[in-house]
């Protein structure tokens, strides 16, 4: 009997994440079809992460992996990629809640463009306006885009961004010099290639902690020039991985992207 195609995959990388996973893996549960699936791959938890994880084994759609030693989260959700079987590529942070409607509101965006990202709200927060928002009006302003990666003013956040199938050997693997910010480079690659949909409605509510394994807090200068050196050299890899993606593509859809 042939296997039942995969549609979407969320992929979500755990560490030290026993408090809040639980929450979060039902709020995906809650939208996930029978052929889509949860990827979680554990970046050797000390705590009990793995164990709240393994309460929803027995739904088919789970999946869980565990690194053998920790990888860091970047080499964890590029694992947790691989492993994936569908379609279409949800990134998933371990303590935060989707919203609802998040699934089918990206899988309509990707019918348009290969990567879509979306706004982001924070858990808690009394304000009706998203804390962390992209603008619908800017997602075909691909070299602007670039432009406010590199200097740090768009907020790109890998728990709102999902991608196409088609788009993968551009996205992966990531370069073996990303150490943080993976969804800074999923963003260069959606931009560079054209291939980028923002929707403002936020389809996430983030939850910040002192434990967030991205930096809440202003970063030191040192630590300002290494990300900066480290975006342009995402930067130069996703042009040159432009190139494979387009003699690659076909012309009516290139057309189709570029309008």
């Amino acid at each position: 009997m042939a296997e039942t195609a995969t549609r979407a995959s969320v992929c979500m990388a755990t560490y030290r994440g026993a408090a809040f996973v639980g929450e979060q893996i039902e709020s995906i549960l809650d939208q996930l079809g029978d052929g889509d699936e949860l990827v979680v791959v554990d970046d050797a938890s000390p705590d009990e992460t793995v164990d709240v994880v393994s309460r929803y084994a027995a739904d088919p759609r789970v999946r869980l992996e565990r690194n053998p030693h920790n990888l860091g989260y970047v080499r964890t959700f590029e694992k947790a990629l691989r492993l994936a079987r569908g379609d279409y590529l949800f990134l998933a942070d371990q303590d935060d809640v989707w919203l609802e409607g998040r699934l089918d509101a990206m899988l309509e965006a990707l019918d348009r463009t290969a990567v879509v990202s979306t706004s982001v709200a924070v858990l808690g927060d009394p304000s009706p306006e998203p804390r962390y928002r992209l603008r619908h009006s800017d997602s075909r302003r691909h070299l602007a885009n670039v432009f406010a990666v590199l200097v740090g003013y768009r907020q790109y956040t890998g728990c709102a961004m999902a991608f196409r199938r088609d788009i993968f050997e551009s996205v992966m693997p990531i370069p073996g010099f990303v150490y943080e910010s993976h969804d800074l480079w999923l963003a260069l690659v959606a931009n560079t290639h054209r291939e980028n949909t923002h929707l403002e409605k936020p389809s996430v509510a983030r939850r910040l902690h002192d434990a967030n394994q991205t930096p809440l807090g202003w970063r030191g200068p040192w630590a300002i020039v290494r990300a900066r050196w480290m975006k342009l050299k995402c930067l130069a890899v996703a042009l040159r991985r432009r190139r494979s993606y387009v003699a690659r593509r076909p012309q009516s859809s290139l057309r189709a992207t570029d309008q």
